[in-house]
């Protein structure tokens, strides 16, 4: 099954889009794809839903906005460094276990919004990455018991102001949370179908130009040792998301580096995760 939300901003309402590319209104259902839905079986009584009431949904046309496919989760965990080659391009060494950080789910967008450049900065960078949607609460599990709780996964951009995140003290959350650096989606595709989630392609081009084509399987840090490992720390909750890193090819392992500006167009997909596209705009 393929999750979407649709609609004005802060007006969205869930939906589905089946095999075919056909996008039905499932408003009926009465639940929006939150922290309730994933944790109370959501998916299997959508389905099930969807059988009895699938030829009496409207459809979707397909030049309805989308926005991001699920409601805010309560965090975004985002692992850094996890592919050796990017962290390479960064000067960094490979880590010996997960980088971690937050991303503030206010940045949220949907996957062809506007990114706005914020006010002061000047060091904009791209991240295609592979986000996964937790299905059951999570803590201290096992690498084993890890995929069990993987309710799907989406297509996220990850993008970082490098000044505030690098040259700044602190934390890299302030070059990472900020307003429309989390364009999520166009859908959700539930666990069952991505077949090998660590064998994915996913490429990323800047004004047609292509910047990251690489694969999933240069994981460090593969999915059920992630999850594992950041369920050791604090209690992942149905609806949450972790998004897996970044490939080489950002626009700070240029010489010199490449950074964004108005009028940019940043184009971004993964295999059975569809793409997305967001337009550069100065902050106003």
């Amino acid at each position: 099954m393929k999750l979407i939300r649709f609609g004005t901003k802060g007006n969205e309402r869930p939906g589905v889009q089946l095999a075919d590319g056909t996008r039905l209104d499932v408003s009926a259902f009465d639940q929006d794809y939150d922290e309730a839905f994933f944790g109370g079986d959501g998916l299997s009584r959508l389905t099930t839903w969807l059988a009895a009431n699938g030829d009496n949904c409207p459809k979707v046309s397909a030049d309805t906005r989308l926005g991001a496919p699920l409601c805010r989760p309560s965090k975004i965990v985002c692992i850094g460094l996890n592919y050796a080659k990017h962290a390479q391009e960064a000067g960094m060494q490979i880590p010996k276990e997960p980088v971690l950080f937050f991303k503030a789910t206010s940045a949220i967008v949907g996957p062809n919004d506007d990114v706005i450049i914020p006010k002061g900065s000047e060091k904009t960078d791209w991240e295609v990455e592979l986000a996964v949607v937790i299905g059951k609460k999570a803590s201290y599990v096992s690498e084993e018991e890890a995929m069990g709780h993987v309710a799907g996964y989406v297509l996220h951009n990850d993008y970082s102001e490098r000044a505030w995140q690098i040259e700044r003290e602190g934390q890299w959350c302030k070059g990472k949370g900020c307003d429309t650096y989390a364009p999520l989606g166009p859908f959700i595709a539930t666990a069952d179908e991505i077949e090998d989630p660590h064998d994915l392609n996913l490429w990323l081009n800047v004004n047609g130009e292509q910047l990251q084509n690489s694969n999933t399987s240069d994981f460090v840090f593969n999915i059920p040792e992630s999850i594992s490992y950041i369920s050791q720390f604090m209690t992942l909750l149905p609806g949450d998301v972790i998004s897996t890193g970044t490939p080489f090819g950002v626009g700070l392992g240029f010489d010199p580096p490449r950074y964004l500006k108005a009028g940019d167009v940043v184009e971004l997909g993964i295999d059975g995760l569809g793409s997305s596209r967001q337009v550069a705009k100065a902050y106003r």
